[in-house]
């Protein structure tokens, strides 16, 4: 598959006498694709049934003419006001019982029926009319589902849908109450009509009762994309997307991704820095204009995987695109440093290097009015270059001599699994602690050690091959899973939380997590730590967050100072009973690592490497020059080197 550029482009925003300017520049800049329409519904429908195609028909014919590819988004994220007048109660409710307003975007319910109907309506008089279009070579559904905490809505048409999700789930009420434990404090309901949404309690409500409402709302999201794809498949046979954020987790990506061709993620490495990535003041500071090693990487292997979904394939098979890149600084993080120069060439090297198809640059021209005014673009507001455009031309060069892409399978596999991430937001049980951070650190220290790595779900079929397995904090394993696992050949390291609750957020009797065959271990006690209060382990390094007390016989591969383990192995199956810091998960990938004969390497900070089927990539991802293997590498620095 060639690696190809893009952008995002608003024609409605600007002149028409502009735009076969922009698509000439766009040409010239070696973009490919641009992306446009996704919110676009006021223009296309201004009164209801008021349908204004014109200025779209004339907008990608002059961008097709030029001899760029269209992505036409669905409008759904921003309904007109119009639409709000007629369904009054579509409104998405917070967690607080106030309703999302109109004013900004994404100000719907997934629940609502009313407006799911509407976004049927839209997209498939879109559908009809662009569908053959020789000029729209994707299309992306809707836009950053999830994005402002939209996914979960507390609205009364969330309550009624959820009691209809629960009915179709347990079948009877007494089902329900078993399931849930619901006897504990006099829960228990005589009917699902009973049965309201986990807010507004007095103190915490029921664990199962918040996890089953997680499951539905990520549900309903996959209902309503899935009304979209359904559509467009009726009428176009060109590939589906759509652009889903970083650490954004409301929802299973996995889910909405089987009905889709392409995964894509809008990546923003220095607005997610402080916010999303959670890195401390000295780390701000450090990659301030560089943005996080691993962050950005992690969503990379993330979405091929997700990308893979449709039809269950491996995840090298996976397509994925980034279809937001940023190229400047922008306007709606804590701080918004403008990146460091080069920086906007490595990220878009970097996707590459991970398996993207495109990188797409958001947007091509920054807007001089309302909320994202101050969001960089390609072009400045006055037309004139923006130092993106640079980097983006000197990547143009460079792709006349790169092969296309050739994922090829990593010998490492880290799972990623939605569903544990919801049960850890349920109970954390320590300030803080969260899955996607703990699998975040598992996946920093492989590629400290110099590894290529796959995100992979969790999924029977997803381990095979691969030299070794890490799957830290699975508080859910299916049967079928932890049998995978057992049988597999990879070195698995499994821990912490593993099996620790059923589907329905019960903790199993007997035996104890995490109670997979071949593994003997037995989570006796746990505890979680306060951040000035780690626990030293003998040989260095500390468990940080999150420890339990294990029983069983096998190899101790760490252990406190006391002398109690904490990673404990039988065969090819370890447990790891703690949240490690970085020396102790660095010692504990070294020896997985050896005993996996895979090649471990010390890596200086902020350098990072991948592996393709064709090529080795190195990344300097700090603000001074970095030596090592032989060669140098200046700030923002990528070397490529063929593999043989």
């Amino acid at each position: 598959m060639k690696r190809t550029l893009g952008t995002c482009y608003y024609p409605e925003h600007w002149p028409e006498e502009i735009w076969q300017q922009d698509a000439a520049r766009m040409v010239e800049a070696g973009l490919t694709w641009v992306r446009v329409g996704e919110f676009a519904w006021s223009r296309i429908e201004s009164t209801p049934g008021d349908l204004q195609w014109g200025w779209l028909d004339r907008a990608i014919e002059v961008l097709g003419n030029a001899g760029l590819q269209v992505v036409l988004g669905t409008p759904t994220a921003t309904p007109p006001r119009w639409v709000l007048d007629k369904y009054p109660d579509m409104l998405a409710v917070d967690e607080n019982g106030n309703p999302r307003k109109f004013g900004s975007r994404r100000h719907y319910c997934f629940s609502h029926f009313g407006y799911l109907q509407e976004c049927r309506r839209i997209v498939t008089l879109m559908a009809e009319r662009y569908g053959r279009n020789p000029y729209v070579a994707a299309w992306q559904t809707d836009n950053e589902y999830g994005c402002h905490d939209t996914t979960i809505s507390y609205s009364d048409a969330a309550r009624l849908a959820f009691r209809d999700w629960l009915r179709a789930r347990y079948d009877n009420i007494e089902a329900l109450n078993a399931a849930w434990g619901n006897i504990f404090w006099s829960m228990e309901y005589n009917s699902f009509d009973q049965i309201d949404l986990p807010n507004l309690t007095v103190t915490e409500a029921n664990p199962a009762h918040r996890l089953a409402f997680h499951r539905f709302s990520s549900d309903q999201v996959v209902v309503f994309n899935r009304a979209q794809t359904d559509i467009i498949r009726v009428h176009s046979g060109t590939p589906i997307a759509h652009n889903y954020m970083g650490k954004i987790t409301d929802f299973d990506h996995y889910d909405v991704g089987a009905d889709l061709d392409i995964a894509s993620w809008d990546s923003y490495p220095l607005g997610f820095l402080e916010d999303r990535v959670g890195a401390a003041p000295d780390q701000q500071v450090a990659y301030a204009r560089q943005g996080d090693p691993d962050f950005q990487a992690f969503h990379h292997d993330l979405y091929r995987a997700v990308g893979a979904a449709k039809g269950n394939k491996p995840v090298q098979e996976g397509r994925w695109w980034v279809m937001e890149q940023q190229p400047g600084p922008v306007n709606w993080a804590p701080y918004n440093p403008a990146p460091l120069p080069g920086m906007v060439r490595l990220w878009t090297w970097e996707a590459f290097a991970h398996g993207a198809e495109a990188v797409c640059y958001f947007r091509w021209r920054q807007a001089p009015f309302a909320q994202e005014q101050l969001h960089a673009g390609m072009l400045r507001p006055d037309s004139q270059d923006a130092p993106a455009i640079h980097e983006a031309r000197q990547v143009r060069d460079e792709l006349v001599e790169a092969p296309e892409v050739q994922s090829k399978q990593a010998p490492v596999a880290l799972v990623f699994d939605y569903v544990s991430e919801w049960m850890w937001k349920v109970q954390p049980q320590g300030q803080g602690l969260s899955y996607f951070t703990l699998v975040l650190d598992t996946y920093r220290a492989l590629r400290r050690a110099g590894l290529t790595v796959d995100v992979v779900p969790l999924r029977p079929d997803a381990f095979s091959g691969y030299k070794a397995v890490f799957a830290p904090g699975l508080m859910y394993l299916p049967d079928a899973v932890k049998a995978a696992l057992t049988q597999s050949d990879a070195q698995v390291v499994l821990g912490p939380r593993s099996g620790a609750r059923d589907a329905d957020f019960v903790m199993p009797h007997a035996p104890l997590p995490p109670a997979i065959p071949g593994l003997d271990v037995t989570v006796s006690r746990l505890e979680t730590l306060r951040p000035d209060m780690p626990v030293a382990l003998d040989g260095g390094g500390a468990i940080t967050g999150y420890l339990e007390e294990i029983e069983g016989t096998g190899d101790v591969l760490l252990k406190t100072g006391a002398g109690t383990p904490v990673a404990l192995r039988n065969g090819h199956l370890t447990y790891m009973a703690g949240w490690g810091d970085a020396e102790c998960m660095d010692r504990l990938i070294a020896r997985i690592g050896a005993d996996a004969a895979l090649t471990i390497r010390k890596l200086p900070t902020g350098l990072r490497t991948r592996d393709t089927e064709t090529e080795r990539f190195w990344f300097n991802h700090t603000t001074v020059p970095i030596e090592f293997e032989g060669f140098s590498l200046p700030p923002a620095g990528v070397l490529r080197i063929p593999l043989a």
